[in-house]
């Protein structure tokens, strides 16, 4: 029990010394003011150390003079006793505090802890789940409408949307851009554009579970054009960690059933437009554009992929997501739509989400939960296509994911500077 200490004493003990009657009814002197009160003569023929002794507790006490072979004089039985009467006046009281009294804090703190982990939890298993469906309802479109641009066109569309609904309901924020702003954020939402494109082209060529495994290469190309624009140079726990990755994902190329071309080369240039946009984003951004938060940069390179990519696929692929054209080519159109309405959510949702969680947690921590969302991704695309995978592929897969984990957890090692 915590206790709080309060000295209890009469009115004003330490302001005026008192004399005491003793026993006998004899007035006697303060021992302690008589013991500190100045004689010339007595205080002359002694050494200054014969006034001070230490008492039991550690406080100093005065208790008159010594002779001289340092031994204490006497004090009479009767002062003694006055003495002790007089420190009886003075006592400590412990005052009980009551335990609860620090411990509803305390209480409130670890719900509030317990809160905000079921919160992050939640965003990722979101984020998780999202992107789960948006491969799944992306893959099934792309398989009876091969027009990745137009498809890659709705999904800005439906983002679009909501973040449009999003800012009137002020679910969030509508933010105040600037023309400068509009500039600089023009570079990343040209590459954000392209990678989100590729990564559609590349899907409707190949396998799910082999788009994924080639976009596990991430990483390499993040190092190469660190090094190239930023000057950034890797450590040799980086470097080493991308050996198993490069290794792992050419044994996997090497027995994908599905391997085309046209499929790896898409992810690959996803992999190299995405890194693009992050290196942009830190060469230009970040001074230019440190009021804007992710998700309202997000939102607003979404609104802009929307105006690039629409002329696009309205050159390249002409108007085809019609349900005249659908109906002709013999799709169920409802089909086709929904299928399509909800990878559009689901394209948006996931990177809405994943925003949030880069929002409250560290990049390391973001990178980790980034290669284990592409586990839960390949592994679940296998088993709900039932892509067939052989023992090499799928160790080459493992290493290759395996080596992206390493990455993330090394990347934010320092090296030791150098003592001369």
């Amino acid at each position: 029990m915590s206790s709080s200490v309060a000295l209890s004493s009469p009115s004003t003990p330490f302001l005026k010394p008192r004399n005491f009657i003793n026993g006998r009814g004899t007035r006697i002197i303060n021992p302690v003011t008589r013991s500190l009160s100045f004689n010339p003569i007595r205080f002359s023929s002694q050494k200054s150390n014969d006034l001070v002794s230490s008492s039991s507790n550690g406080v100093s006490s005065f208790c008159g003079p010594r002779s001289s072979s340092s031994s204490w004089s006497s004090i009479p039985s009767h002062v003694s006793s006055d003495r002790e009467n007089y420190k009886k006046d003075f006592r400590i009281k412990a005052t009980p505090v009551p335990e609860s009294a620090g411990a509803g804090e305390t209480a409130q703190e670890k719900s509030s802890g317990l809160m905000q982990t079921l919160q992050l939890g939640s965003l990722f298993g979101l984020w998780y789940l999202f992107n789960i469906y948006f491969n799944i309802y992306n893959k099934q479109t792309l398989k009876v409408f091969p027009y990745p641009v137009t498809i890659t066109t709705f999904q800005f569309l439906v983002g679009t949307v909501f973040v449009l609904l999003m800012w009137t309901s002020n679910l969030y924020k509508r933010p105040k851009i600037t023309t400068s702003q509009l500039v600089a954020i023009l570079p990343l939402a040209v590459v954000h554009t392209m990678g989100n494109l590729f990564t559609n082209m590349s899907l409707g060529k190949v396998a799910v579970s082999f788009t994924h495994t080639i976009k596990a290469m991430e990483p390499f190309f993040s190092v190469v054009l660190s090094s190239m624009f930023l000057g950034e140079v890797p450590t040799l726990w980086v470097i080493s960690s991308l050996i198993p990755i490069v290794g792992g994902v050419g044994l996997a190329s090497m027995t994908e059933a599905s391997f085309n071309w046209a499929g790896f080369w898409s992810a690959m240039a996803s992999n190299v437009t995405f890194q693009s946009r992050n290196v942009l984003s830190k060469k230009f951004m970040v001074k230019k554009e440190s009021s804007l938060d992710n998700i309202t940069l997000f939102s607003i390179i979404t609104i802009m992929s929307l105006f690039f990519l629409a002329p696009v696929a309205l050159v390249m692929e002409g108007v085809k997501f019609t349900p005249a054209h659908l109906t002709s080519v013999g799709l169920n159109v409802k089909e086709v739509f929904t299928r399509a309405l909800f990878a559009g959510l689901c394209f948006h949702a996931y990177q809405q989400v994943s925003y949030m969680i880069l929002q409250r947690v560290s990049p390391v921590t973001h990178s980790v939960g980034n290669c284990v969302k592409r586990v839960v991704v390949i592994v679940t695309s296998v088993l709900f296509f039932r892509t067939p995978v052989s023992p090499i592929n799928s160790l080459g897969t493992g290493i290759a994911l395996a080596g992206v984990f390493l990455y993330s957890r090394v990347k934010g090692i320092k090296p030791k500077p150098k003592t001369t």
